[in-house]
């Protein structure tokens, strides 16, 4: 995260219930969310890469709830994911300028999967969702997907925190505005944002008004 939690917690009076965290990688977060008061089990983290999961699940131990699933709009979509060397830049995406920004990362791998909505996950896994105010998006250019994928659930959400892209990093991938605009329909306004400009992407904090 660009903006830790700490500075989202302590600059907007933040009062979290419950995190729903797509895109775990290692779980890297955990530590910042405990320490600000959202316990292990008020946190529900989503990871399409198997080894991931199973990587935080050897961890961090049984009580971790994590589930594996390529999340996007569609259920049961084939889709080609690429993995990459450092792991964290793997996507259903092709690399766009990501190429160009971050020439040391490459795709080592490509794994022939299928894709799952967030409410077909939420709905199967019977994840909480209405205790959880909080949902934190890293999934590499299919956030905005993520979120209409869930989307009959966003009643339940208060805080937003996301990737985003202000050029085509991966192919196809949906830019800022176009999050802010799908956002505020739902009565959601961007109060924060890190970006580098010189890279093309950053983290944006959304708060439902």
């Amino acid at each position: 995260m660009l903006i830790t939690m700490q500075e989202l917690v302590r600059q907007f009076n933040l009062n979290i219930t419950g995190i729903l965290h797509v895109g775990a990688h290692e779980c890297e977060e955990l530590v910042d969310y405990e320490r600000e008061g959202v316990a292990r089990d008020k946190t529900y983290w989503v990871e399409a890469m198997p080894s991931k999961v199973d990587f935080c699940r050897k961890r961090y131990g049984d009580g971790l709830h994590i589930y594996q699933a390529v999340i996007d709009k569609i259920d049961g979509a084939p889709v080609t994911f690429y993995i990459t060397n450092n792991g964290q830049s793997s996507s259903i995406l092709e690399f766009g300028t990501h190429s160009t920004n971050h020439p040391t990362v490459h795709v080592v791998a490509k794994v022939e999967t299928n894709t799952t909505r967030l409410d077909t996950l939420i709905e199967r896994e019977q994840i909480p969702i209405s205790k959880l105010n909080f949902v934190n998006l890293d999934i590499q250019g299919v956030e905005l997907r993520a979120l209409k994928s869930m989307e009959k659930y966003l009643h339940h959400v208060q805080y937003i925190y996301t990737e985003v892209n202000i050029e085509e990093v991966y192919k196809g991938c949906n830019l800022i505005n176009e999050i802010d605009n799908y956002l505020q329909g739902f009565g959601f306004v961007r109060v924060a944002q890190k970006i580098y400009s010189d890279l093309g992407w950053g983290d944006a904090f959304y708060i439902k008004q």
